[in-house]
């Protein structure tokens, strides 16, 4: 079992910065992909970024492509995420997640909320106008 706390969320301008921290639990962190996804009020949960389990590898939304940036920690059991050139439209709850599945078709199924068997409870990110 992991447990996953995200920190870091908050209220920001437009163009502001914020970086998210999800902090896991376990000694088995280094062998979970990791990714971010959010949900804006009645909106669907989306992808947003995910990386691999060295970090080697990482994957974004079109949507956050060049202004986020995901990375992680191993030895501190934390995955954050970078965020630059917020937009209202970035505005939501991110949620952590964790894929204990391996390396198997990851890179064809990162972006699926299926993958994922741990989430954290979110934070909230508001970006203002």
């Amino acid at each position: 079992q992991v447990q996953l706390v995200e920190s870091g969320g908050g209220l920001v301008q437009a163009g502001g910065s914020l970086r998210l921290s999800c902090a896991a639990s376990g000694r088995t962190f280094s062998s979970y992909a990791m990714a971010w996804f959010r949900q804006a009020p009645e909106k669907e949960r989306e992808f947003v970024a995910a990386i691999a389990w060295s970090g080697g590898l990482t994957y974004y939304a079109d949507s956050v492509k060049g202004r986020f940036t995901i990375s992680r920690d191993n030895a501190k059991n934390t995955v954050y995420l970078q965020m630059h050139s917020l937009k209202p439209e970035d505005t939501a709850n991110y949620y952590c997640a964790a894929d204990r599945s391996g390396p198997i078709n990851y890179s064809t199924r990162y972006y699926r909320s299926s993958s994922y068997d741990y989430w954290g409870q979110g934070t909230e990110v508001t970006v203002s106008s």
